[in-house]
């Protein structure tokens, strides 16, 4: 099918995006990758009257390390992400994620702030950013703000971007010391969303002990989850005394809103979380004790 007929825009910069996503109001969507909004328009599954294209946008491409964060541009692309050095030693979880995200094709096309926007409960840089405690900078017309990741994603597809409100960047802080970080989901196909899946990091003091725990989990809810309660339970405590099937178990357990679909049961997907969570542990605190 052929989406219904719609007004393209593409403006030279940010402030004019935003210019007119205020004039325009709710008639109008945001264009980053299109890898998520095209599909959705040819099957008439959702409608616009105006589209403003933001993929050329420089002011939101590149990554950058400013202080004890990296901030990444919300047009940057998910296949840059991928390649980029300074990620893959300051925000290992967000480069290694990338790879899991559809297929090379995808990645050169699909955007960071695209998928962050989409808020699919399944993705992977949702978790992620939950995990690492992100924060999103917005613009609009009024002025500018920033939302931490817990605020940020408060439904199935749904944030708290306001209308004429753009994403144009996203800041993850970098951790130091002795750290781990691992990423395990389980899917039909390569590619595919994840039914049931966990991103993971551990910081391990000098005497063994666990000094912080982050657990971000897809696939469990409307919303990408953290799994507070098991990094509560494992913060503090030697690596020797964490059981990984009991952490595993813990985080999957507790959430109301598990889907059940035909990719699973909801006890099914609570399953494979909990596997998912306890192999990421161990492969997370592998590194983090011995590189």
């Amino acid at each position: 099918m052929k989406p219904a007929k719609f007004a393209y825009h593409r403006p030279d910069r940010a402030t004019d995006a935003v210019a007119l996503l205020g004039k325009l109001g709710e008639n109008a969507k945001v264009l980053a990758g299109g890898q998520s909004l095209v599909p959705l328009l040819s099957l008439r599954l959702a409608y616009f009257d105006h589209l403003v294209d933001i993929s050329r946008l420089p002011e939101l491409q590149g990554v950058r390390r400013t202080g004890d964060a990296v901030r990444v541009g919300a047009g940057t692309t998910e296949a840059a992400v991928g390649r980029d050095d300074n990620l893959r030693t300051s925000v290992p979880l967000l480069s290694r994620v990338t790879p899991f995200i559809g297929h090379f094709q995808i990645r050169n096309r699909g955007t960071v702030g695209g998928s962050l926007a989409h808020a699919d409960p399944a993705a992977e840089y949702p978790a992620v950013a939950v995990a690492l405690d992100a924060e999103f900078d917005v613009l609009s017309l009024a002025d500018e703000r920033t939302i931490p990741a817990s605020e940020f994603f408060t439904g199935l597809w749904s944030t708290a971007l306001e209308p004429g409100e753009l994403l144009v960047a996203v800041r993850f802080p970098v951790w130091s010391g002795r750290c781990g970080f691992a990423v395990e989901e389980f899917a039909r196909r390569h590619g595919d969303f994840a039914i049931a899946g966990a991103v993971l990091g551990v910081q391990v003091a000098e005497d063994g002990r666990v000094r912080r725990c982050a657990i971000g989990l897809m696939g469990m809810g409307s919303t990408p989850k953290r799994a507070r309660q098991a990094e509560h339970s494992a913060t503090g405590v030697l690596l020797s005394e964490v059981d990984p099937r009991e952490l595993g178990e813990l985080a999957a357990s507790g959430w109301d809103d598990t889907p059940s679909d035909l990719q699973g049961t909801a006890d099914y997907r609570r399953k494979v979380c909990a596997s998912m969570v306890a192999r990421a542990w161990g492969r997370a605190t592998e590194e983090a004790t011995h590189g």
